[in-house]
């Protein structure tokens, strides 16, 4: 799932919806397929495996489009992969980090994705300095920058997993203390219409051009994880000229109590990353079932098969790429035939911003008003809980009855809520109803876009119950009377790949 990115959801007004009958008819004989013929384990094993970390713009991500596009053909479905344009490729390099002052010590740390190198992949040295990174900020720092690694925020919140189990009290000081940071990037005054926002996102794009001709040599990110895990994010729509390099929290900290205590810690960095000159395209591998009586209306079940590349892409998201790959074979297999198309995508470029969900979503425009529901599943390898209604909540009811055949599997709460980060974002500007299942936690805050992300987590049960889940809500939404009402429809924004201001690229 991306962390980075925010999107603006305009939707409906809630509205009565006439009430539909949930046809339930196969649930049992999908559910038998997916719990007890499951290979959900051993496709995510390949996946995870031997095909690896699926960077978008990598050959291993191509590899994962051919592989996935074949599986559902050997389930008996027809597939394809579909290209979208992407932006730059970008290949990790090696990255070191030593602490040479107080004291001499190798630091763990890995390269932000879509920034540069050190110059030449040579080793700099230079203090640590905090500075204010907000770019109505930065020129006060300028002349002060040149030689540094530059620490650009506080230190995340984070709590002690070694400390006393966390109360009520410490998860509202938690709470307000992350408040307060992210006031400080929402001051008083700040212009939020599209042209404001547009103006924002471009001041801060232009401050690593700045911070670069200024001489810094680099960025330190906290990865904002507890066990010394690390993060990562990047898009190449924000390409940076300024090495970036992530390290564990508590690194990140020991750099800033020793700022605050008065001692200046010294670091020698060297990254060797490449970035691509080119645009390269990008795939979505889709399979369909075709409808049996309405087969221009369409159910889309998806996920994303992209990761990023510290660990092998397993909770994020090749948990939920998997159980979408199983719903279609335990549907295929139980010789249900829903009267709508059933589409399962698994997009690429998720991590880089929603890109290939978003790319799919604009050239399928036409056929928005066709797609009966949008519904995702990425939040790890737990069970799904339930449904968040996503702004819709005059669906409560039909979520309920959707989900009552997988009752006696655990999926029984539907709320009212809204969840971002995923590609289920792409299609609700479109005016189709876009949802995210709920699912058990498993952890998913420690192993996503970090190094464990791995196969060693995965959850057998829960993702065989997931699959089961997905394919029978698939095939009621397929067989409801009517299409769901749509929701409303909202301007939206090409994502453009950023440019430095005139003057900043010039050498």
């Amino acid at each position: 799932m991306t962390r980075s990115h925010t999107l603006l959801l305009l939707l409906a007004v809630a509205a009565p919806v006439r009430a539909q009958t949930v046809d339930t008819t196969g649930a049992g004989a999908i559910i038998a397929q997916a719990t007890d013929h499951s290979e959900v384990m051993q496709n995510l094993q390949h996946l995870a495996d031997v095909i690896g970390p699926r960077l978008s713009g990598s050959a291993a991500m191509k590899h994962a489009n051919d592989w996935t596009a074949q599986r559902f053909r050997d389930y008996g479905l027809s597939s394809s992969i579909e290209s979208y344009p992407f932006g730059v490729t970008w290949e990790r390099g090696e990255a070191s980090l030593w602490l040479t002052a107080p004291f001499k010590r190798q630091v763990v740390a890995h390269s932000w994705a879509w920034t540069a190198g050190t110059p030449k992949g040579a080793a700099v040295s230079g203090p640590v300095m905090r500075i204010n990174g907000s770019a109505d900020s930065l020129d006060a720092y300028l002349a002060k920058v040149k030689g540094a690694w530059l620490m650009m925020s506080e230190p995340g919140v984070v709590w002690n997993p070694d400390g006393p189990p966390m109360t009520a009290a410490d998860s509202a000081t938690m709470e307000a203390a992350r408040q307060r940071q992210r006031a400080a990037f929402q001051r008083p005054g700040r212009d939020t219409s599209a042209a404001g926002r547009r103006a924002a996102q471009q001041a801060n794009y232009d401050r690593a051009w700045k911070l670069m001709k200024a001489g810094a040599l680099g960025i330190i990110t906290d990865a904002g994880k507890e066990f010394g895990l690390h993060n990562m994010s990047g898009s190449p729509n924000a390409v940076s000229p300024l090495p970036n390099l992530v390290v564990s929290h508590e690194d990140y900290t020991l750099f800033a109590r020793l700022l605050q205590s008065g001692q200046t810690p010294r670091l020698t960095g060297r990254v060797t990353n490449v970035v691509g000159t080119k645009s390269v395209d990008q795939y979505n591998t889709i399979g369909e079932l075709k409808g049996s009586e309405k087969p221009d209306e369409v159910v889309i079940l998806g996920a994303h098969l992209d990761s990023w590349d510290l660990g092998t892409g397993v909770t994020d998201n090749g948990t939920g790429s998997m159980v979408v790959l199983e719903a279609a074979r335990a549907i295929m297999q139980s010789g249900v035939k829903p009267k709508r198309t059933i589409r399962f995508i698994l997009f690429s470029g998720e991590e880089e911003g929603l890109l290939g969900s978003r790319a799919y979503a604009a050239a399928h425009a036409a056929e928005a008003g066709r797609i009966q529901a949008v519904v995702v599943l990425d939040n790890g390898t737990g069970r799904i809980t339930g449904q968040a209604l996503q702004g819709r909540d005059e669906l409560e009811q039909l979520w309920k009855d959707l989900l009552v055949p997988v009752s006696s599997l655990g999926a029984t709460g539907v709320r009212k809520g809204m969840k971002g980060g995923t590609d289920h974002l792409s299609f609700i500007p479109y005016g189709v109803p876009g949802f995210n299942f709920d699912q058990e936690p498993r952890g998913y805050n420690h192993t996503h876009h970090s190094e464990v992300d791995t196969f060693d987590h995965a959850v057998a049960g829960d993702l065989v119950q997931a699959s089961a889940v997905m394919a029978v809500t698939a095939v009621e939404l397929a067989n409801l009377d009517a299409l769901i009402p749509r929701g409303a429809t909202t301007p939206v924004t090409p994502a453009e790949p950023m440019k430095p201001s005139a003057g900043l690229a010039a050498k």
